[in-house]
């Protein structure tokens, strides 16, 4: 498991899921009422990153840490005008946003370096059921197995859908334009990548443009990631898993060294 989720390059799937997570309506609504993500992206992805990290590579009080901090940003948020509602300590919608981020995860592992062995698969499977345990969702609530998974998967992906307002906060996130030149000068990119690797229904409900024209940009980009990336050092490839995690364990050293009480001399 931790040599596929410490792949840098899987977060160039966090926009397939972000949108996954959208389309779910109450989702959608309860980011559009609560979030200001869309223009603030770069501290969505970090704390994405930062709680993916903490949760599969963390110590236990690291995980634990970032776990409470991730329910203390979330005890304002939820939806209204939407059945249900949403807030971010569903358990079934949680399962949801944890679902999005395995499966995406492991998709674009897959195309970049193929299906992995059952035995990896499985071990992969079970370590991410963690993103959503270690929040809201009960162990029993996560499939059970990775074929209970796909049905679950395909179960929820008819039941998704979109409107003027998750449309809007999609086309925001990418489109930004409130952030530093280098992830605005990626975000064409990061589009083409973000509408290739979503299901091509789900492409449609976001009113994402699609042509052969861009099929055939996709599997070129595809096509380079598998040459090039796969052939560059490990320390490199996982470099951004390393970086937070440095990161947050400094940060999270701060606080129990600030908290600690005074030590008897």
């Amino acid at each position: 498991m931790q040599g596929v989720a410490g792949e840098g390059i899987l977060i160039a799937a966090g926009g397939r899921a972000i949108l996954l997570q959208l389309a779910n309506p109450a989702i959608g609504h309860g980011v559009a009422d609560h979030s200001n993500f869309a223009a603030r992206p770069l501290d969505r992805l970090n704390g994405t990153l930062s709680f993916v990290y903490a949760t599969v590579f963390g110590t236990a009080d690291l995980a634990a840490a970032m776990a409470a901090r991730v329910n203390h940003a979330h005890v304002p948020v939820h939806s209204t005008g939407t059945t249900p509602r949403y807030n971010a300590f569903t358990p079934e919608l949680q399962l949801w946003v944890a679902a999005t981020l395995y499966d995406s995860a492991t998709h674009l592992h897959a195309l970049i370096y193929g299906p992995l062995d059952e035995a990896t698969a499985d071990a992969v499977y079970l370590e991410y059921s963690r993103l959503g345990t270690s929040l809201q969702v009960p162990p029993e609530l996560w499939p059970t197995d990775r074929v209970a998974f796909r049905q679950y998967w395909d179960e929820q992906l008819q039941l998704l859908r979109t409107d003027a307002v998750t449309r809007a906060v999609a086309h925001e996130l990418l489109h930004s334009r409130p952030a530093p030149f280098w992830y605005r000068a990626a975000l064409p990119l990061a589009r083409l990548m973000t509408a290739g690797l979503l299901p091509p229904h789900v492409r449609v409900l976001f009113d994402l443009p699609w042509s052969e024209q861009h099929q055939r940009r996709f599997d070129r980009a595809l096509h380079s990631i598998r040459f090039i990336y796969p052939r560059l050092p490990r320390a490199l490839r996982h470099w951004p898993k390393n970086h937070y995690l440095r990161v947050l364990r400094k940060s999270h050293l701060r606080r129990s060294t600030a908290s600690a009480p005074a030590p008897v001399l």
